[in-house]
């Protein structure tokens, strides 16, 4: 497998880790990055612009495995920032077969807490909701064009090593807002990476919800991190009176609950932590929370 990784952060990084790829190249925006990472990948500079893309395409020659992590571009002229300057070096290279593109179950939008499957309308709202929309159609249909697989994986909020619950009480950045009859899913990162190999092994082509199996007040996540550290939890906020940044504030107009079935049935994926609660615990006890 020869890997190219648009994007090099924390998912995929995960994933990269899980994958170990025979050859793989990676982009940042930051040359800091780059050499942070270039224990881990031959790393390369790429913003979405032309001369990005035309030095970055001698690094394209043989890849097998494509991994998507970049965020779209926002307004009307968005969507993917890699196709737009690359596809055409990308579908010269024959040797090409999968392509792994990580997205975000906030293209459902608000559906009132009902459960959401990949079958679901989409009503995204923001601005990076609907450039994520337009990112997938892009990448499905490119890979159509090409004849290569591509699996679109919509990931619920991404917690892990680092970047979580116990990190925020620990620096006491941690909050309960309540706002009543609000859930959201989660995905721990290592099931981020499980899914990404998943879909390279099976060669599967459509939409992936990769999401833990149960939707959860967020107040209840941290109360229960607090009680597994043995420290008091920080009290309830209410939400409508709460100061937040608008982005925060937006995550919260949006009420779903995510079913994960078919990344199950046809990636065969299972999920090393499939709810808050098993992942709190094994991260405690493990301390692969820092």
């Amino acid at each position: 497998m020869k890997l190219m990784a648009f994007g090099l952060g924390y998912s995929a990084t995960a994933a990269l880790s899980r994958l170990a790829p025979r050859e793989v190249v990676g982009t940042t925006r930051s040359a800091a990055k780059a050499a942070a990472l270039a224990p881990l990948a031959e790393m390369r500079l790429f913003d979405g612009s032309p001369q990005a893309a035309e030095a970055l395409r001698p690094a394209l020659a043989g890849v097998t495995h494509v991994l998507v992590s970049i965020a779209p571009a926002e307004g009307a002229d968005g969507g993917d920032r890699v196709l737009p300057v690359l596809a055409e070096a990308l579908a010269a290279e024959k040797s090409l077969v999968s392509i792994a593109y990580l997205s975000t179950v906030g293209v459902y939008g608000d559906h009132d807490g009902a459960w959401v499957d990949e079958t679901s309308e989409c009503r995204p709202k923001s601005a990076r909701s609907l450039a994520r929309v337009k990112a997938e159609s892009q990448w499905l249909a490119f890979g159509d064009g090409i004849g290569a697989s591509v699996a679109v994986l919509r990931l619920s909020g991404i917690y892990g090593p680092g970047r979580n619950g116990f990190v925020n009480l620990a620096e006491g950045s941690a909050r309960r807002l309540v706002k009543p009859g609000q859930v959201f899913n989660r995905i721990h990162v290592d099931d981020i990476a499980a899914a990404v190999e998943r879909s390279f092994a099976t060669g599967a082509s459509g939409l992936f919800n990769i999401t833990d199996d149960e939707p959860a007040p967020p107040q209840d996540v941290v109360a229960y991190a607090a009680e597994l550290m043995g420290v008091e939890p920080p009290p309830e906020q209410d939400f409508e009176t709460a100061e937040l940044s608008p982005m925060a504030r937006s995550f919260y107009g949006e009420n779903k609950r995510v079913a994960n079935l078919k990344s199950k049935s046809e990636l065969g994926l299972s999920y090393a932590y499939p709810n808050y609660r098993a992942a709190f615990a094994r991260m405690w006890a493990e301390g692969s929370w820092r």
